[in-house]
Parts: structure tokens; C-alpha cells; sequence
């Protein structure tokens, strides 16, 4: 409900879940309390994701796109507004350790071989976050193994003919 209306309110939320506006106010002090929850529980299954995909250790390509799976679904699951979870300063920082860790995943990628030498490390990291945003929307007919099939291609080879 929120990735559609941002500024939705406490009632609305409680009317939508069937439940009380008092029993959400009895969880969650305020809905800033109540967004705050939401963003937790977004980056936990997102580093949850990082932990199954296995950067570090598993090969390169089976890695890559057990992490684009597992986003895509953390995507589907909590579609909220990310812009928020920049402002907030512990998010932010978890935030700039994930992408630590995927930076240090794509030089392995492409230490391996599997991404262009020749293109900036920003790059490839600015461009797979995008993909699987997309991904997660546009391609909402197929699950989240399709859609990562889908994205994992589009990264490593391109739109062109092969």
C-alpha cells in the first residue's frame, strides 16, 4: 500500500490489513516508527539475499544470479519508496556496506572474466540495482528465477543479436 500512495495514512494502513488503526498505534508509536519497521525489515531480507547469493564464494555466474533472484523477490515483497531509506543514517550505512560487498563482487566478475574489463566498476553497479527494479514491475508475469534469467542476460550480453 505504501509503494502506491506514499502518504498513506495510519487508518488507511489498518483498514487495508483489517485490522484497528489502535492495534497498528499499539505495535508503532507513530508512522514514521511504522515506516522505520518497514525499512528494517526491507534491508534485512536484502542482506539476507547477499548471504544466500554467496559473493564471496560461490561461482561467479551461479552467484550472480541467486543475488538477482533473491532482489528481485526482497523487490516484490517490499515494494516501498528507497528514497526514504537514504535519509535514514543506520539504513544508509548498511546500505553502503551492501554495496561494498557487490562492488567487490562485480571486480571478481570481472577479474573472472565475466563483465568487460573496459568499463567503469560504477557502471556495472549503478546498471544491475536498475535491472532489477525494472525487473521486478515490468517483468511481474514471471517469477523471480525468469525475471533474473531475463536480467542476468540483459547484463552480461546486452540487447543486440548475438
Amino acid at each position: 500500500m505504501l509503494a502506491a500512495d506514499p502518504a498513506a495514512s495510519i487508518a488507511a494502513i489498518a483498514a487495508k490489513a483489517g485490522v484497528d488503526r489502535r492495534t497498528v498505534y499499539r505495535r508503532f508509536a507513530s508512522r514514521e516508527e511504522l515506516l522505520a519497521a518497514i525499512y528494517e525489515a526491507r534491508y534485512d531480507a536484502v542482506e539476507q539475499a547477499v548471504a544466500n547469493a554467496r559473493l564471496r564464494a560461490a561461482p561467479v555466474a551461479v552467484a550472480l544470479h541467486r543475488y538477482v533472484e533473491e532482489i528481485i523477490g526482497v523487490n516484490r515483497t517490499w515494494p516501498v519508496e528507497l528514497g526514504r531509506l537514504r535519509a535514514d543514517e543506520a539504513i544508509r550505512r548498511r546500505r553502503d556496506a551492501l554495496i561494498g560487498e557487490l562492488d567487490d563482487f562485480l571486480r571478481r566478475a570481472t577479474e573472472e572474466g565475466l563483465l568487460r574489463a573496459d568499463l567503469p566498476l560504477a557502471w556495472a553497479s549503478s546498471l544491475l540495482p536498475q535491472l532489477m527494479h525494472l525487473a521486478s514491475q515490468e517483468l511481474a508475469e514471471l517469477s523471480a528465477a525468469q525475471a533474473a534469467d531475463v536480467v542476468v542476460d540483459s547484463f552480461l550480453h546486452g540487447l543486440g543479436p548475438r
